[in-house]
């Protein structure tokens, strides 16, 4: 017997036997729930045997019998009671656990979201698929709930999500399509760095969400809770059902500011800002054009994150503008990342060399920041090299940009559509769902090996278009992605790196090298980033024209 730990009062165990019950005493345990009713088994201790037991070690118990497969609401409400009542640790018991992990799950869900409890069940080793409905409903049985019904069902209202409604009804505009969506307005991450430099007002970056989706298509606005891949159903908070017949899941990734210890604590204030969140872009730029002596730090946590250039973006164009205004030697610039490298792409990384030259910039790697203390003006740093010591490394500061640890959703990491690491588990190439064969996805939260930024999103979503429309029709995936991404690195006002490459570090330019070298910074590159990709994003990307992002299409054999 090996109790699963749910939180810090409860563990669920199988079956306990009689000399297990000491060995509960010892380790902390104070009270014991039997949720089996005796003579289940012909080898299980009757309840009165267990209870004498645990009399003699000081325990105290409760009998809450359950019958395997029913259990009922009140159920739900008597295990809540006793937990109340009962001195903490408590162990629950039934033939395998499942019964109480259940009971507990049920009388949580008034006070826990469905992904915390979802998330203690899968770390306990227990599936709660099969009561997923009604811990969305509160933990009671739904009843006389109208299910809604669409062909086609797009969990995120983001680029990658309105980008591939668009490309669905490009190629079927009699498609019953559905975004679930709880946001009101959609934004243009993209041009946060271009805020945080002062380039881009933030007004430009932010339309309705009612405006972009495409007019066929059915905006659902509320969030997802849980899915049922086995039923072809999304829960959605309130335990309302959307079912389809194929589902596209894309509803980016998670900023998890609160990993870094302090952080919510003084963002926004004290010298501490990020161009990750649209009212904190400005913020960088009035620090920015204020400073004129100090230390300015620009940080990047480990991988993955949406745009991986985008810490540094920060800082070349922070240091551009203190170099144009002669006040640069008089500012300590620090890059503190996670990582072994400036860039994953080897290619790029000499011309963005020149630029930390440029600046006078200091290269710290190895280097992800744990806390921060905004009134000191001091960040910590847990230093892990290879082959050495870890050591944590204090670090003042005057300016500090923060790029926020990123994960999976909590929805999406508990779900039967991850994987181990908690992201939508996709074949690389046709974007479809490993496991379950009508189900796609795109953009951040699926596990193809690209970077994760729009531009990926762009070339995706025909990709998913053309594969779901082939499924519609009985045919087999017809289109392929190549794993693209594209970052243009702004390192100076007035130019830019545009890296473009795909799986494995692949160079994937657009244009030709007489018009634009990658590798190199290039004035026409920054002509792209400030004029025209904004209207191609809007107009565009997320409109269903797709211009220089045509599917590679599947060689048939």
């Amino acid at each position: 017997m090996e109790p699963k730990k749910v939180n810090e009062v409860l563990s669920v165990s199988p079956q306990i036997e009689l000399a297990d019950v000491a060995a509960l005493a010892a380790t902390g345990f104070r009270s014991i729930i039997c949720n089996r009713p005796d003579g289940e088994g012909p080898d299980q201790p009757t309840f009165d045997e267990i209870e004498a037991e645990a009399k003699k070690h000081g325990l105290e118990t409760r009998y809450l019998p359950i019958t395997s497969g029913k259990v009922r609401d009140e159920d739900a409400e008597d295990f809540d009671h006793a937990m109340q009542a009962l001195p903490k640790p408590v162990l629950a018991y039934c033939r395998s656990g499942t019964r109480s992990i259940t009971l507990w799950s049920l009388s949580q869900a008034k006070s826990q979201s469905v992904a915390d409890i979802l998330a203690a069940t899968k770390a306990a080793g227990y599936d709660m698929a099969g009561v997923v409905r009604r811990i969305a409903n509160k933990g009671k049985t739904p009843t006389d709930h109208p299910d809604a019904s669409h062909d086609v069902v797009i969990v995120g209202g983001g680029a990658a999500g309105i980008a591939v409604a668009s490309s669905l009804m490009a190629r079927s505009p009699d498609l019953d399509v559905a975004i679930l969506e709880p946001a009101d307005v959609h934004y243009y991450q993209p041009g946060w760095t271009m805020v945080g430099g002062g380039i881009f007002d933030p007004s430009d970056t932010a339309k309705t969400m009612a405006s972009l989706i495409p007019g066929k298509v059915h905006w659902i606005k509320a969030a997802v809770a849980a899915f049922e891949p086995e039923n072809d159903a999304v829960i959605l908070d309130g335990c309302r059902v959307v079912k389809y017949q194929r589902l596209i899941v894309c509803p980016g990734l998670k900023l998890d500011w609160h990993r870094v210890d302090g952080l919510v604590d003084t963002l926004g204030k004290n010298g501490v800002t990020s161009n990750y969140r649209y009212d904190l872009a400005p913020y960088t730029w009035e620090l920015v054009r204020n400073m004129k002596s100090g230390r300015a730090i620009f940080t990047q946590p480990p991988m993955p994150i949406k745009c991986a250039g985008a810490p540094q973006k920060a800082m070349y164009l922070s240091a551009d503008h203190w170099y144009r205004n002669g006040v640069l030697d008089n500012i300590d610039v620090g890059f503190y990342n996670a990582g072994g490298v400036l860039f994953g792409v080897k290619e790029y990384v000499p011309a963005l060399m020149n630029y930390i030259d440029r600046y006078h910039a200091k290269l710290n790697f190895f280097n992800n920041l744990v806390s921060i203390d905004g009134e000191a003006k001091k960040a910590v740093f847990a230093v892990q090299e290879p082959e050495k010591e870890a050591r944590a490394v204090e670090v003042e500061f005057d300016m500090i940009h923060v790029c926020p640890p990123q994960c999976a959703p909590d929805f999406i990491k508990v779900s039967p559509l991850a994987d181990e690491a908690g992201w939508v588990d996709v074949d690389q190439s046709t974007l479809r769902h490993k496991t379950y064969e009508n189900v796609w996805s795109l953009g951040d939260v699926m596990n193809a090996p690209n970077a994760k930024t729009a531009a990926a999103a762009r070339k995706q979503a025909p990709v998913v278009a053309d594969n779901v429309i082939a499924d519609i029709h009985g045919g087999s995936a017809t289109s392929l992605y190549n794993g693209y991404g594209s970052c243009p690195l702004t390192v100076e006002r007035g130019k830019i790196v545009l890296a473009e490459f795909g799986y494995g570090g692949k160079l994937l330019p657009s244009f030709p090298s007489w018009m634009i070298d990658g590798t190199q910074p290039s004035r026409l590159a920054w002509l792209l980033k400030e004029k025209m990709l904004p209207p191609i994003y809007w107009k565009a990307m997320l409109r269903g024209r797709e211009w220089l992002a045509k599917p590679e299409k599947l060689v048939s054999t």
